[in-house]
């Protein structure tokens, strides 16, 4: 179905053989709604470490598919039962996709529903991304962009924001208390250290790389320690800071063999680490999860997911939150952006500029050069 305005192909950056890079491929929009959908001009979408998992297969996904699931844009059509959102609203994309509605996970409580077994896809994971000039995302698990907020700023929010706020949601810590981020220096890190900044944490950012250490110090952490000192050592700077007792909390967003076994050996006596990297195996020592009562929480996105996200766009938008962004221009520069990703050399979030012309006037409107 033709909708005015809306060309009948785009531009999408695509999987299409596993371990390979992506094909640049000229697709026909997708104009046929369902009846919760909305239909996206992109504006920004962000790499992942995620995105490199659905290239090399690890989710076995049906292919060609568009890549990135962090992405924003502008409302160009509504689906027939879509009643909070309108045209031209400024919309940061939900991951899942067409939620069962029937399962025990979605008639369960709210913190639940986007584990649905039935969902139809997972946005540019199992089913099309934000790596095009438009994009299908399901408006019950999508959210409007307060209008402090840039869309180089949303983008990165739809997935890296919202995994890391729902670590430190699911934390559960109180002002005045400690929260250490073992991997404090990455896209995830340095936001969680000014999120737990401005929620009132004592931050403590641990890293093993000095772009990391920089940008976790830069973002706010109150105490910064290098990984590479080793496990013994980095439990003995953390026992000098917290009176010997250890972190309230840790949050593990390194995938590195020994992260997850660090970030409980700094965790107080019957703590909580949340897990939130996804390395192949969760090795902790028996002595700290047995003999220390360590409390291991997995945490995938966040609890109360729509929820959520309108309260993390929220406090952004209050505390003034800023992603650390790598920009590229244009689709087409999205194997410039992988190869940084792949170097190790990256501080912050990869990001594509889709719309050049709608960020470029977005930045003027908000004074910035």
């Amino acid at each position: 179905m033709a909708i005015e305005g809306v060309p009948n192909n785009m531009l999408a950056a695509q999987v299409v053989q596993y371990n390979k890079p992506y094909a640049f491929n000229d697709i026909p929009t997708p104009t046929s709604l369902a009846e919760y959908d909305l239909l996206l001009k992109v504006k920004v979408a962000s790499l992942c470490h995620t995105d490199g998992m659905v290239s090399a297969g690890d989710f076995s996904t049906k292919l060609p598919c568009t890549a990135s699931h962090e992405g924003c844009g502008e409302v160009v059509a509504v689906g027939s039962s879509v009643k909070d959102f309108n045209k031209g609203d400024r919309v940061m994309a939900g991951i899942p996709f067409h939620r069962c509605g029937h399962c025990p996970d979605c008639l369960g409580p709210e913190e639940f529903h986007h584990y649905c077994p039935n969902l139809e896809g997972h946005l540019g994971v199992t089913t099309q991304g934000a790596f095009a000039e438009y994009m299908l995302c399901d408006a019950r698990e999508s959210s409007r962009i307060p209008d402090q907020i840039s869309y180089e700023t949303a983008a990165p929010m739809a997935c890296a924001g919202l995994t890391i706020w729902g670590g430190l949601v699911n934390a559960g810590l109180k002002a005045g208390e400690t929260m250490a981020l073992v991997g404090a220096g990455g896209g995830l890190g340095h936001l969680g250290c000014q999120f737990a900044k401005a929620m009132g944490l004592q931050v403590v950012g641990i890293d093993a790389r000095d772009p990391g250490l920089d940008l976790a110090r830069s973002s706010g952490a109150d105490i910064v320690i290098d990984a590479r000192i080793g496990k013994e050592k980095v439990v003995e700077e953390v026992k000098k800071v917290t009176g010997q007792k250890g972190v309230d909390s840790t949050l593990t967003i390194s995938d590195a063999p020994d992260a997850a076994a660090l970030a409980c050996a700094i965790t107080k006596m019957h703590g909580t680490m949340v897990q939130i990297a996804q390395p192949p195996q969760v090795s902790v020592p028996f002595h700290e999860l047995i003999f220390r009562d360590i409390r291991i929480q997995g945490s995938l996105l966040s609890p109360r997911l729509k929820s959520e996200s309108i309260r993390m766009l929220d406090f952004v938008a209050e505390h003034g939150i800023t992603v650390k962004t790598n920009p590229f221009f244009g689709l087409k520069a999205i194997p410039h952006l992988v190869e940084l990703a792949h170097s190790g050399k990256m501080a912050g979030k990869g990001v594509v500029i889709v719309d050049e012309d709608e960020i470029r006037k977005e930045k003027e409107r908000r004074g910035i050069a």
